[in-house]
């Protein structure tokens, strides 16, 4: 019966009941099961008259755990353990404080696996989806060298540092295709419903239409005949680069390439990628990662073809004896400004520092262009806005123009 207890899920009760002083009480508790909750309330001076699961609600569903939830984790675990807070009962108090379930099941999970006798890097390991090779890795390393507190303290900095440079590259793309979307949206609307009405009107005049009326109500006619179908295209399109990118290596490398070819978003990528693999490799460097093993994992962080490769290409110089400033400027991909810091830092023995200002330098660029990118497209967008939506107008009065000038 206590083994079967034992191996019941954690799950998320609410309770009712009476304080040692009668007062009532109420609120939730983590536990296995309603009778292990009520032993435990009594442990604590509480006669508990209710306990009932929590139910999920039946619009949330399982919340997805997202890469600022592992970092947010990360932060909180290293400050918890720089203060001194025992590994499992850190566990406990930032599992309590999360308001996230699905992530809180994971914490409670590892902590789970942590007393059974496991590591903390082993327990990690158990969940490879959100916590990739790298990160079990440095933890491991802390783990080896008793610094785990220093080591969650770098391991929290390179998510937060990665994570905003994340955002910004979003920011940069996701700004244009919001506005365009939302002009597209729009033009369809006038076209579909508004320009018909102007048409039937048009119709009773019984008089030659100008050419640019006759155009857009022929660009009209020909989207509500059509609209279903190009809708399915757009989405056909839309759904087909989504997978297409999941699915085929040579698409994803294809689109790789492309984006570093684009100007300002091209550069927006290169800077990033930069970014990312001197923050990667400064992080795992300083962790005591041999360089060799540093390098392997750069690889797989950088997120570009190009600059995997090249990674893949100076990992293969640099195990042959060659320094790593020269393999990185063989490979024609990284920028002066980081090669000439790389060098500095292996000459005076601070690569991993070295390499984490290259990095905050590239992000803070990348942060420039995006400000950059933004308020040049803002007039653009204003501009191409008012000349769809303004030639529509116009195309529909132009008509009512003409009459006028005839009576």
């Amino acid at each position: 019966m206590a083994k079967a207890a034992a191996q019941q899920k954690t799950a998320t009760f609410i309770y009712e009941g009476t304080d040692r002083k009668g007062a009532r009480v109420k609120g939730e508790v983590n536990g296995k099961g309603p009778a292990l909750v009520r032993a435990e309330l009594r442990r604590q001076g509480i006669q508990a008259r209710k306990v009932v699961k929590k139910r999920q609600s039946a619009f949330g569903g399982k919340k997805k755990i997202k890469s600022m939830d592992i970092a947010i984790f990360t932060r909180q675990m290293a400050t918890m353990m720089k203060a001194g807070v025992p590994l499992v009962q850190s566990f406990e108090i930032v599992a309590d404080g999360l308001e996230n379930p699905s992530m809180k099941a994971v914490i409670l999970k590892i902590k789970a696996d942590v007393e059974g006798g496991n590591n903390f890097a082993g327990a990690l390991r158990q969940h490879p989806t959100l916590f990739d090779d790298l990160y079990c890795s440095l933890v491991e390393s802390g783990e080896a060298s008793g610094a785990l507190e220093t080591m969650l303290d770098r391991v929290a900095l390179y998510k937060e540092k990665s994570e905003a440079l994340k955002s910004k590259v979003k920011k940069a793309v996701k700004y244009p295709i919001a506005v365009v979307a939302v002009a597209v949206i729009v033009t369809a609307i006038l076209l579909l419903k508004v320009v018909p009405v102007f048409q039937e009107l048009f119709e009773g005049f019984g008089a030659e239409l100008p050419a640019f009326t006759r155009f857009v109500i022929s660009i009209s006619e020909g989207l509500q005949n059509n609209f279903l179908i190009i809708l399915l295209v757009v989405a056909g399109l839309i759904y087909g680069f989504i997978e297409g990118k999941k699915r085929s290596r040579a698409f994803a490398d294809a689109v790789d390439r492309l984006t570093l070819r684009l100007p300002i978003v091209g550069q927006i990528a290169h800077k990033a990628t930069v970014a990312r693999f001197s923050r990667t490799l400064s992080t795992t460097f300083a962790a005591g990662v041999p360089l060799i093993d540093a390098l392997d994992a750069c690889a797989g962080a950088t997120g570009n073809v190009v600059y995997r490769k090249a990674v893949l290409q100076v990992k293969d110089d640099v195990s042959t004896g060659q320094q790593l400033q020269f393999a990185m400027r063989s490979t024609g991909v990284f920028p002066p400004m980081a090669l000439q810091m790389t060098a500095i830092g292996e000459e005076s023995g601070s690569l991993d520092a070295m390499l984490a200002k290259v990095a905050t330098y590239y992000e803070d660029e990348v942060d420039n262009l995006v400000d950059g990118l933004t308020s040049m497209l803002e007039p653009l967008i204003m501009a191409v806005l008012g000349v769809l939506i303004g030639g529509l107008i116009i195309a529909m009065y132009l008509p009512i123009f003409q009459l006028g000038n005839v009576v």
